[in-house]
């Protein structure tokens, strides 16, 4: 079972279903299965700039922000000790958070010519990754 929870301000016109489907997807590619949780959360930039100047220290907005509830790259620093989390009693791995600045999804959409319901899917694809511990640069 997966549990997918998509919270977004009534103002953001968003395909719930949609977001649904990309991350179902992205966790099949990824071969994730079996009880997983995870929250996408649509925001206005006022929050994302918040969020982005509290977490990152960056005071601006952007586009996209992911909050995992653990790191697995981390696990290859052995110099660091590590505090293990307990699992939950009710078995679910609960991978944590996508944050997408609607405001910035439009913007980005405008500039690649693309729609704005299909930013949003590349985005939240883009968060999933990071949420199974893909980065980049």
């Amino acid at each position: 079972m997966i549990n997918i929870i998509v919270s977004s301000d009534p103002r953001y016109g968003i395909d719930r279903a949609a977001i649904r489907v990309v991350v179902l997807e992205a966790l099949r590619r990824h071969r994730i299965h079996g009880r997983i949780e995870l929250g996408v959360n649509i925001v206005g930039d006022r929050k994302m700039h918040e969020l982005n100047r509290k977490f990152r220290g960056i005071d601006s907005t952007t586009d996209i922000l992911s909050f995992a509830l653990e790191d697995p790259n981390q696990s290859n620093l052995q110099h660091i000790p590590r505090i293990g989390f307990v699992s939950s009693p009710d078995k679910f791995l609960r991978l944590g958070d996508i944050v997408i600045s609607y405001p910035q999804a439009v913007e980005d959409a405008s500039i690649d010519g693309i729609p704005v319901d299909e930013e949003i899917r590349n985005l939240v694809e883009h968060g999933v990754g990071h949420l199974l511990g893909i980065h980049h640069e």
